[in-house]
């Protein structure tokens, strides 16, 4: 993993996005060169094909192929790949009939699409089959063989790429094991001599404090030697992108990176909101006037189209949240309940617009306020809050931004229905607190975009 402006980025996925960008750029540039070589326009295919890759390129990290989060389930390789050439189909086409001078022959644009489908293809192919190599994954030793240990152990599970490989579990005496036995190391071996002798990249501590010291000195040692050593939290802030609820304690929250606050930032990220917003706006009035319309329609042109809901914000300070009404007008009679799976609550019209996300649109004018931010937690009722935050430690954290229209939690993680996911949520708000930065909040912008499209998490 490579730190960019504090958010983790598989470098896995960025070396193959620079071998397929390579890839999308050499189809373009041969389909023009050996095919019809006497139509390229005056740009020159070298510059034509660079805008090619760019689309295409653009279309499938839009699509989620450069995402290391993807789970196996959502993954749909084909599929995505199909879309996103699709999705950069209509624009390059489009590109070529209000700039017929600016692209190549129509014909060039055929062969490079189907060559870069086919070089994507083969690189995909060639990737799957040797990126999980072991020599090619972090070579890990975990101190500790309890339930902690066991937790470490499964974080590569839902990933296609695994990032490393635990070569084992160096464990004391009393310990309760939850391990795989086959890979115990016992204390009683030189510490610094097992990481040398397995060529170990990191040791990552699952012991709590007590059982630590036990081991400090040949831990100390280690890290002289040139061997990282992380706790449980820097371990799943950078795998999973998490701040992990269980390990989390207040002393490494004082004493961490991030958090930062400052009129610089806050300046920034509203000029980014309202950019954001107003260029949303541009693109979406259109369907909000149809969605409202619609709306009406159902409901016999009786109540109102835009639903409003008080939400807890920034610093704890209640609004109201806009919303395109998608369920009945008696859907809350008998009070605030979560929204589940099929709710027989949500009419048909509801069920499209929040299936794409369309019902959120109306939150752009609390975003354009100053109410919400584009990208942050998502703002929950007033309702809920006050019992999460007496049972959930750290829950008022969240509230130390903005909420969002969208956020790092709903890009990692489905829609919330019950408590144990708010839990579960809390960590990927709790990150994005940590490592806010312009440059992440671009990316769960572009990354929302999937979201939309695959009506992923939608209830």
């Amino acid at each position: 993993m490579i730190r960019i402006f504090n958010h983790y980025i598989s470098k896995a996925y960025l070396l193959l996005l620079g071998l397929e960008f390579g890839i999308f750029f050499t189809a373009m540039y041969f389909s023009g060169e050996f095919l019809t070589s006497d139509s390229i326009e005056k740009y020159g295919i070298a510059f034509e094909s660079l805008i090619f890759a760019a689309i295409v390129g653009i279309s499938c990290i839009v699509l989620g192929l450069y995402r290391r989060s993807l789970s196996l389930e959502d993954y749909s390789l084909i599929r995505r790949m199909g879309f996103s050439f699709f999705i950069a189909f209509l624009i390059v086409t489009q590109i070529d009939y209000f700039f017929p001078d600016f692209l190549v022959a129509h014909r060039v644009l055929d062969y490079g699409f189907v060559f870069a489908f086919l070089g994507m293809m083969l690189s995909r192919f060639l990737f799957y089959k040797f990126v999980n190599t072991d020599y090619l994954k972090h070579r890990i030793l975990v101190i500790g063989g309890g339930e902690k240990a066991q937790r470490l152990a499964q974080t590569n599970n839902a990933f296609l790429h695994k990032g490393f490989s635990i070569l084992g579990f160096f464990v004391l005496p009393s310990e309760k094991l939850s391990v795989d036995t086959n890979l115990i190391i016992h204390a009683e071996n030189n510490l610094l001599k097992t990481c040398v002798l397995l060529n170990i990249d990191e040791i990552v501590m699952t012991l709590d404090d007590s059982h630590s010291k036990i081991l400090m000195a040949e831990i100390l040692d280690c890290k002289m030697s040139g061997i990282n050593v992380l706790d449980m939290i820097d371990f799943h802030e950078r795998e999973k992108g998490i701040l992990s609820l269980v390990d989390l304690y207040p002393n490494w929250l004082i004493y961490s990176d991030g958090f930062s606050q400052s009129m610089f930032r806050t300046f920034c990220k509203r000029g980014f909101d309202i950019f954001a917003s107003l260029l949303l706006l541009s693109v979406s009035w259109f369907v909000m006037l149809i969605t409202a319309f619609a709306i009406s329609w159902e409901s016999g042109f009786k109540g109102s189209v835009i639903y409003k809901q008080q939400r807890v914000g920034e610093n704890n300070k209640l609004f109201n949240v806009l919303k395109f009404r998608s369920m009945r007008l008696d859907a809350e009679k008998n009070g605030a309940q979560w929204a589940q799976q099929n709710d027989n609550r949500v009419t048909k019209i509801g069920g499209f617009i929040r299936k794409y996300r369309i019902d959120e649109l109306p939150q752009i004018f609390n975003v354009l306020n100053g109410e919400m931010s584009f990208v942050g937690p998502r703002p929950e009722r007033p309702e809920f809050v006050s019992g999460f935050e007496e049972r959930i430690p750290y829950y008022r954290e969240r509230h130390r931004v903005k909420p969002g229209i969208t956020g790092w939690a709903q890009l990692c993680y489905p829609y919330g229905a019950n408590e144990e996911d708010t839990i579960q949520k809390l960590q990927y708000d709790l990150y994005y607190v940590k490592n806010y930065s312009l440059f992440l909040d671009f990316f769960i912008m572009i990354s929302t975009v999937e979201i939309i499209l695959w009506g992923k998490g939608a209830r």
